[in-house]
């Protein structure tokens, strides 16, 4: 029998409390149609589906003629599989997790160290994180998406000083006229005022910031049932997060960092040190395989103000210079590349029109992860010895350099994305 090297998986799902409920959920959608079997619960969160070879979720082999039943046991076993650079760099590991994140209340607002940083921390607190590597990570939008990231523009920032009173009782006067005087200065006296004003918020006493946010939240809620404009307080995104987390000093955070709305299609990326926090909507996200997070609010979870504070980028810069652009690609009409500047993944998105009913999905030096968000097709492969169905959620693991075959089948094209590593 000829080696099996492209196969269809079963992936974990993650029902995290923050994730959309039951077929409101893309997640929960993808997980319906590509298993006739699976039970949808119209009362609970579908927030993650994860589709690699990570421990807490490790993809399930849909092949019975495949001895091993993980991916992550059959690439240990395979490790040419994963294509001669990726294997040597990656130490024979698959160096991405791929998944889908359908949000319906905010995530945390974190941000992932670099990996010096990631192995003193790992060395230091096991506990809290859990591995040595660096997590930088890409969130494509599959529905209109929202979330924030990196510092705002300091003149923004300073308008929020001038017309929150709140937001500067928590800076103080101090630290809030050395940001305002910045903005003359050079970038380096920019980024240290900044440091030293979201230091001081971190850093609060929760009572002080407890009372500032409550007596915020009266005034907006008041201007609200008044009828009168709050966008100069982001008054909406305040009281969103406020009845998502009450009390909590993330709240307050929004003054500092961008507010980033993407369409379908349009991507963000997230790399060392930038602070960030998905709010709303349905992605495709793609990461180094990791699980170290500093966690700066919006959370129950650990808060460890320290690291974070001295980590974080304090390069201030627009909302637009955070949405990242895909290039069309020289060799195939139908594939655009999210290539973000790190070794450890890229993302194709691939759009077949209707008027084609026979593509080839391309052999690459990588291992891949191909998912069906769209449309249906008959998969042949040499690699594969028999047909494989292809349709909406669907998730498909082909070898290095090899070849599938796509045979559509629908009237209105299909929309995949595939996940690989191109060094």
């Amino acid at each position: 029998m000829a080696e099996l090297r492209v196969f269809p998986l079963s992936c974990v799902v993650q029902k995290y409390a923050w994730g959309k409920i039951g077929l409101d959920s893309e997640v929960a959608k993808l997980l319906a149609s590509s298993d006739p079997l699976a039970q949808i619960d119209p009362d609970k969160p579908y927030a993650e589906l994860w589709m690699g070879t990570h421990p807490r979720g490790d993809a399930v082999i849909l092949d019975n003629r495949i001895p091993q039943k993980t991916l992550g046991q059959w690439i240990a076993d395979n490790p040419g599989c994963l294509g001669s650079k990726v294997k040597e760099t990656f130490q024979g590991q698959l160096p991405f997790l791929f998944k889908v994140l359908s949000v319906n209340t905010s995530l945390s607002i974190q941000a992932h160290p670099n990996k010096e940083l990631a192995g003193k921390l790992h060395a230091q607190f096991p506990e809290h994180y859990p591995d040595a590597n660096h997590k930088p990570e890409m969130a494509i939008a599959l529905t209109p998406f929202q979330g924030m990231c990196g510092f705002r523009p300091v003149e923004e920032i300073v308008a929020f000083l001038q017309t929150v009173p709140e937001f500067r009782a928590l800076i103080g006067n101090v630290a809030a006229e050395q940001l305002e005087r910045s903005v003359c200065n050079d970038p380096r006296g920019v980024s240290a005022a900044l440091r030293v004003c979201f230091t001081r918020m971190m850093k609060s006493e929760k009572k002080v910031f407890v009372d500032q946010l409550n007596m915020l939240v009266k005034r907006i809620s008041q201007e609200v049932a008044a009828g009168k404009d709050t966008s100069g307080s982001s008054g909406k995104l305040l009281l969103q997060l406020h009845s998502q987390f009450p009390g909590d000093i993330g709240c307050f955070a929004i003054y500092f960092l961008n507010l980033v709305m993407l369409q379908p299609g349009e991507s963000m990326f997230l790399g060392a040190n930038e602070p960030h926090a998905y709010l709303y909507g349905d992605c495709i996200e793609c990461m180094a395989c990791s699980d170290n997070t500093v966690r700066a609010g919006l959370t129950p979870k650990f808060i460890d103000v320290l690291t974070l504070c001295e980590m974080l980028n304090y390069t201030p810069a627009p909302s637009s210079s955070k949405v990242f652009a895909p290039t069309q690609s020289r060799l195939d009409p139908c594939v655009c590349l999210y290539d973000p500047p790190v070794p450890d993944f890229t993302v194709m998105k691939i759009e077949i029109p209707s008027s084609i009913k026979l593509y080839l999905i391309s052999a690459i030096d990588s291992a891949s992860i191909l998912l069906v968000i769209q449309g249906t097709a008959v998969g042949t492969s040499t690699a594969a010895i028999s047909e494989m169905t292809l349709r909406r959620g669907s998730v498909l693991f082909i070898s290095a350099n090899e070849s599938v075959s796509l045979h559509l089948s629908s009237l209105d094209g299909m929309l995949l994305f595939r996940a690989c590593c191109l060094l």
